[in-house]
């Protein structure tokens, strides 16, 4: 590969300008950017796409979910054991400090009736333009379809570049390359054998926000696929004997399920079938009537009805929601209404697989948060700050998950102020 090599050259008696190279141009790298263009600092900021931000304008294409509107106490919850590391992103950037630097790029939010947090236009695009706009006025340089390869031997970064490879010198560098899911929108992992190389522990990434695998019959699989069932609940069974509950919609795919209530319990569905190599999820076919209650209806005589007519009149069971009552039940659990009524309140699906990594929303794993100093400064890498969905954290969707991603972008961001104020007792813009 022919190398180009970038430096800044000065006058032997002039200041160099300090400038600082944040790889990865997501939600959590363009933070990054800013606080540091706002420090009076030059950034160079490097994807290896031919254009920034990709995953973060899908994700607002159906209306982007900002952040969310719950209490503090109850939004840190939502990181599970990662919720001290991510809550001290939060203190200083947290949901409502995001809507105003929102309303600040004149990008106007809304709470949804779900708690959720939308820009009133409901896209990502407005936002992504107004912020880059800033941020090239600012003073941030951006550089596209460059691919990062790792360092050279005198600590440079290297990028693969359509003109060949180019090597780049900075007294601080960001990175922010994203998870392992939706490569084709360059968030491809490609970063962790570069950091194990070096010594860095990455916990292995895998899918989170994701769907899961069901073994259906052929009929579900032409039938159903790409069916809502609406108006669900799920339980959970912990291995200590706890229940986690949620309510809402699932989608019926050829392999399986996906859905905002599978997501909402990806992460104890995947860590159960990587133990025990399957799960059971409980589905309340029927959430707005207890179990004693529909077994009375469901006891009525049917008289002439079919029983697909009496499950329709009784319960309401119809279309997708008949059909996974006869994936599970058997002929003498349909002809028992106490049996009926049991399968109905708590259908057990088993799930056999998460779905492979790159079609999830996002993935777990990542850089373990003891290789990263208070400033997520990496300790085998001084200079080299590390932010976003690279880290080893994990959130639901609701907004959750970009939340974090801005906080952290904006903590890596003062980590490298604080470093060089540190190092060299002051900063020199």
């Amino acid at each position: 590969m022919r190398w180009r090599i970038v430096t800044a050259t000065k006058p032997a008696t002039a200041v160099v300008p300090q400038r600082i190279a944040i790889v990865g141009g997501g939600p959590a790298g363009l933070m990054a950017a800013e606080v540091l263009a706002g420090a009076g600092l030059g950034v160079d900021v490097y994807d290896a796409m031919p254009s920034v931000a990709r995953k973060f304008l899908l994700a607002g294409r159906g209306g982007l979910n900002l952040t969310h509107a719950e209490a503090p106490d109850v939004f840190v919850t939502r990181y599970g054991p990662r919720r001290a590391e991510v809550g001290a992103w939060l203190v200083e950037f947290g949901p409502q400090q995001l809507r105003d630097w929102a309303q600040e790029l004149g990008i106007a939010t809304f709470v949804g009736s779900s708690g959720r947090v939308f820009p009133h236009e409901m896209k990502a695009a407005p936002l992504l333009r107004a912020w880059l706009h800033r941020l090239r006025a600012a003073g941030v340089v951006f550089h596209a379809r460059h691919r990062w390869t790792g360092w050279d031997g005198g600590g440079a970064l290297c990028f693969a570049t359509p003109d060949g490879g180019e090597k780049v010198g900075a007294h601080a560098t960001v990175l922010a390359l994203g998870g392992g899911s939706w490569a084709k929108l360059g968030s491809d992992g490609a970063w962790v054998p570069l950091l194990a190389a070096r010594g860095i522990k990455v916990e292995r990434l895998r899918p989170a926000n994701c769907g899961f695998d069901v073994a259906w019959s052929e009929h579900m699989k032409q039938r159903y696929a790409g069916t809502p069932a609406k108006n669900v609940g799920a339980a959970l069974m912990a291995p200590d004997g706890s229940v986690t509950r949620h309510a809402g919609e699932f989608i019926v795919t050829e392999q399986g399920v996906e859905g905002n209530l599978v997501y909402a319990l990806s992460a104890p569905l995947r860590d159960a079938i990587e133990t025990a190599g399957s799960v059971v999820l409980h589905v309340d076919l029927v959430p707005g009537r207890d179990q004693r209650r529909l077994m009375e209806d469901l006891a009525h005589p049917r008289g002439r009805d079919s029983l697909a007519n009496h499950l329709r009149r009784r319960a309401g069971i119809t279309g997708v929601k008949a059909a996974l009552l006869h994936e599970v039940a058997t002929p003498f659990d349909l002809a028992a209404p106490e049996r009926l009524a049991a399968i109905l309140k708590s259908l057990p699906l088993r799930l056999v697989a998460p779905r492979p990594l790159d079609e999830a929303i996002s993935s777990a794993g990542g850089i373990d948060f003891a290789a990263l100093d208070e400033n997520l400064m990496l300790r085998a890498v001084p200079g080299t700050f590390c932010a976003g969905e690279m880290l080893d954290w994990e959130a639901p969707t609701g907004g959750y998950l970009l939340t974090a991603c801005f906080a952290s972008g904006r903590a890596a961001g003062l980590g490298v102020v604080r470093w060089l104020q540190s190092a060299h007792g002051r900063l020199q813009p």
